[in-house]
């Protein structure tokens, strides 16, 4: 009977750690979860710092504090701090625009902490598909200024849309048009 209660107690602490582990705890917070998230908050700093440039100070990317789904499992979702409002809210909330350069902001900030992490891999290319025509004046030349950034900084910086206003600010592109008789492609160079 003592040997027995000690086996009860030593799989009650660990069963009540993978208990734990797999999430059952107030935040509903797998230890998984929590390693990812912390990976996330690499992410998210560096994609801060590219999204308070491009929104003018405004926003700043931010894990959210509390789980928006009862039924879900928290330590992943996303939010924004917005700046003129002082106010946290979900990313959802943010314009198309916005949206865009969030995440731009993020994709960007995921190359980079990759590259951190793998030591040796460099991420010389980047290319975004789309998003640009959702932007307006004053978003689009902060999305072409971060990617001209990258550009100066030694990257290859592929840009996929439609939008004329792209046309007019990059000098070096790729041209497809669309014919009856198929896609004929021509580099536009200045």
């Amino acid at each position: 009977m003592a040997e027995l209660a000690g086996h009860e107690a030593a799989f009650g602490v660990i069963g009540r750690l993978s208990q734990v582990a797999n999430g059952e705890n107030q935040l509903r917070l797998s230890f998984q979860r929590f390693v990812l998230g912390a990976l996330l908050d690499d992410v998210l700093a560096a994609a801060t710092r590219r999204l308070t440039i491009m929104s003018r100070g405004r926003y700043m990317l931010q894990r959210a504090d509390e789980p928006r789904d009862g039924r879900r499992a928290a330590g992943l979702d996303l939010s924004v701090l917005d700046e003129w409002t002082g106010m946290q809210r979900p990313v959802s909330t943010l314009s198309g625009g916005e949206t865009f350069l969030a995440a731009l902001s993020l994709a960007l900030g995921l190359a980079e902490v990759v590259q951190a992490y793998a030591g040796g891999i460099h991420l010389d290319t980047v290319f975004v598909d789309e998003g640009f025509g959702s932007l307006d004046e004053e978003a689009l030349a902060a999305a072409l200024e971060a990617l001209t950034g990258l550009q100066q900084g030694g990257r290859l910086v592929g840009i996929i849309s439609h939008v004329s206003e792209l046309q007019e600010q990059i000098d070096a592109r790729l041209q497809i048009t669309a014919g009856r008789s198929g896609s004929s492609a021509r580099f536009v160079v200045p």
